[in-house]
């Protein structure tokens, strides 16, 4: 399987280390199946960062990475809540440490964190807050967060998005 990952430099040996704390899935290395998301994240990065350039690293993993029994992971196949209350524990100020090696499921990008939002504050139970995160399109992310799993990742290419 291809993966992509959205940044403002070529990431030929991902690392644990920079990741950021408080994302979706708690901090690790994160990609995409999708160029097309990759390439928005990598804008995004460019922008905050007033890079001079936007870059999607290109990466090939075994598919059977994912059936490793010997690897820790957790998949959501959708927005529900389960996914909510594991995205919201992982962005608060002291997220809770999970064990996963990998970790995938839909990404809540910020129309979706303004949601997660209400949630966390109350405002929306988890069925209305759930009603509401599936009216949005959403992506699929796989993060890696632990050495095992990230030197599965095989680079490939990168390239500039323009």
């Amino acid at each position: 399987m291809k993966l992509y990952h959205g940044s403002i430099v070529e990431v030929r040996k991902p690392t644990l280390r920079r990741g950021r704390s408080r994302t979706d899935f708690g901090k690790g290395f994160y990609t995409t199946t999708l160029a097309e998301q990759a390439e928005h994240w990598a804008k995004i990065k460019q922008d905050r960062a007033k890079a001079a350039k936007a870059v999607v690293t290109v990466y090939e993993i075994d598919d059977a990475i994912l059936n490793d029994s010997t690897l820790a992971m957790r998949k959501f196949d959708g927005v529900d809540e389960a996914w909510l209350n594991f995205v919201v524990n992982n962005r608060k100020s002291e997220p809770l440490l999970h064990q996963f090696d990998l970790v995938f499921g839909p990404v809540a990008n910020d129309n979706v964190f303004t949601t997660v939002n209400l949630y966390e504050s109350g405002i929306l139970d988890a069925p209305a807050a759930i009603a509401q995160l599936k009216a949005y399109k959403t992506y699929d992310q796989l993060s890696f967060h632990s050495t095992r799993a990230i030197e599965s990742l095989s680079f490939i290419e990168s390239y500039e998005v323009l």
